[in-house]
């Protein structure tokens, strides 16, 4: 006679699997990665590395000795130089134009921002607040004030077409209106501009950016400036509003440019029939081309990297190399639960790693820099809780944090530490590496479509559209805005990962 046998029943946690799982699985990578001392090692390094770089880069670089800067109402450094005709205008009023030609005095091709206008101005001091009008041969009728505000109007260029324009003034507020018969009028906008007093100069404006050209090829760049100047013809020229002069008078607003003996000279004619011409030179925007010291605070961040690249893969690959990473799929046979964890633990662990050492280095960078020249107003002395230097230590932060977490997922894909490092430093440090020497559409191109795109949370400079430049990547001034940059290395990161999550499920430990 058999005696029946009975299966004991399998043994259940009380606890749920979902919540007490996953905290033991991260328990367990975070003491994986704190028991191995070569790791904690490479960690400390990164730190300190990623310090010292960015101090000694940032000690390395001085400034002075260039022409007299201009600041603007809002603190930043301006470009306030132009062809001014005007009258003092006391209280509210409106002038009225139209502008029937604009051409360059070279015979070359005009600049796009090139303007030709009219303007309310609080003074003839270089740097004061203002609000124009005006008509550029690549933009339309623009409506600008203040340096850094523009407003898109009709697309119509002065140089094949007249275009009137009109802009009035009631208290602290300007109204700007376009129109191509001097009937129906288009609205621009309406604008606060703060400093105005009662009396404010008004008039027409002239002038255009210098013509830049910058050439690229492989391992060489050369940029030639010159000062471009332009002739614009005006007529039906009205001031309504009191006005102490009957005249109209003609400035230079800015100094005049040392480099510009050879250009025409900068002139006012009034014809009988009251048509004026005004051949002038110069712009009224912002300054673009000083040095992104927010940027200069972080060269460390790029050494830095590479020790956490190979953290990312280290903390994968050795289980795969020793056969570790079977016990842990027999611990834990829900094996995107531990690709989970081990993505947790290493985010975590480089992002509390970078934090300080970004905050510390760019700190330490700022100090350098403003020993060596860089000050207030030029530069600004921003603190370290403010933006754009918050945005870009905290985003520095994330940048080595994702690049680990890419180093980790590709590391799961390919199983191998030296394929994987590599892997990485292809696709985020050597678009960085060839974008210096790249001819600059292939260089922007490279810093749009692969990780190295990240590295624009760093920019500390704001890139006016109004402003027409050149984004060298060697001058810190990247492609994409600082969280377009960063979103291009997070979508790398995802797609790695759910690579990673196909790879571990379908393969064999």
């Amino acid at each position: 006679m058999t005696t029946p046998t009975t299966t004991p029943a399998p043994y259940r946690s009380a606890l749920h699997p979902a919540r007490a799982g996953f905290g033991r699985l991260l328990r367990a990578e975070w003491t994986k990665f704190w028991t191995v001392r070569a790791w904690l090692l490479v960690l400390a390094v990164a730190a300190v590395v990623t310090v010292v770089i960015c101090q000694l880069g940032a000690s390395g670089s001085t400034t002075g000795g260039g022409p007299p800067i201009v600041i603007g109402p809002g603190g930043e450094v301006v470009n306030d130089a132009f062809r001014f005709t005007h009258r003092p205008l006391t209280g509210d009023g409106t002038i009225t134009v139209r502008v029937t030609g604009l051409k360059s005095t070279d015979g070359e091709s005009l600049e796009p921002w090139a303007k030709a206008g009219i303007i309310v101005k609080s003074s003839l001091k270089p740097g004061s607040a203002y609000a124009a009008v005006v008509a550029t041969p690549g933009h339309g009728v623009r409506m600008q004030w203040n340096f850094t505000h523009d407003t898109a109007g009709p697309s119509s260029d002065p140089a094949e077409a007249p275009q009137w324009l009109r802009l009035k003034r009631l208290g602290g507020k300007l109204t700007g209106y376009a129109s191509v018969d001097g009937q129906n009028w288009t609205r621009l906008g309406e604008v606060g501009v703060a400093g105005l007093g009662r009396t404010v100069q008004v008039g027409l404006l002239l002038g255009t950016p210098d013509h830049q050209v910058v050439q690229r090829s492989f391992g060489s760049t050369s940029e030639r400036s010159g000062r471009s100047s332009v002739t614009g013809t005006f007529d039906h020229l009205t001031l309504q509003g009191a006005s102490t002069d009957t005249g109209w008078t003609s400035t230079d607003i800015g100094a005049p440019d040392p480099n510009a003996q050879n250009a025409p000279p900068n002139t006012t004619q009034v014809s009988a029939t009251g048509t004026y011409t005004l051949t002038g030179k110069g712009d009224i925007a912002p300054e673009e081309n000083s040095p992104d010291t927010v940027q200069m605070g972080f060269q460390g961040v790029f050494v830095g990297l590479l020790f956490m690249v190979a953290l990312g893969t280290l903390f994968v690959t050795t289980e795969y190399k020793r056969g570790l990473i079977r016990t842990t799929f027999t611990a834990t046979p829900s094996r995107l639960k531990v690709l989970a964890a081990k993505t947790t633990v290493i985010a975590a662990i480089t992002f509390a790693t970078g934090l300080p050492a970004t905050a510390i280095g760019y700190t330490l960078a700022q100090r350098a820099l403003r020993s060596n020249g860089f000050k207030p107003p030029e530069f600004p002395d921003l603190s370290l809780l403010e933006n754009p230097s918050l945005r870009a230590v905290v985003g520095s932060a994330v940048l080595l944090s994702l690049v680990a977490v890419l180093a980790l997922a590709l590391g799961v894909v390919l199983r191998n530490s030296a394929g994987a490092i590599a892997a990485v430093v292809v696709l985020v440090i050597l678009p960085q590496i060839l974008s210096f020497a790249f001819p600059l559409p292939a260089a922007q191109w490279l810093l749009r479509v692969t990780p190295a795109a990240a590295f624009a949370i760093q920019q500390g400079k704001t890139y006016y559209p109004q402003v027409q430049h050149t984004c060298l990547p060697e001058s810190g001034c990247y492609p994409l805005s600082p969280y377009n940059g960063l979103a291009v290395l997070a979508a790398y990161v995802l797609a790695a990962l759910l690579l990673a999550a196909w790879t571990v499920r379908r393969r064999d430990a």
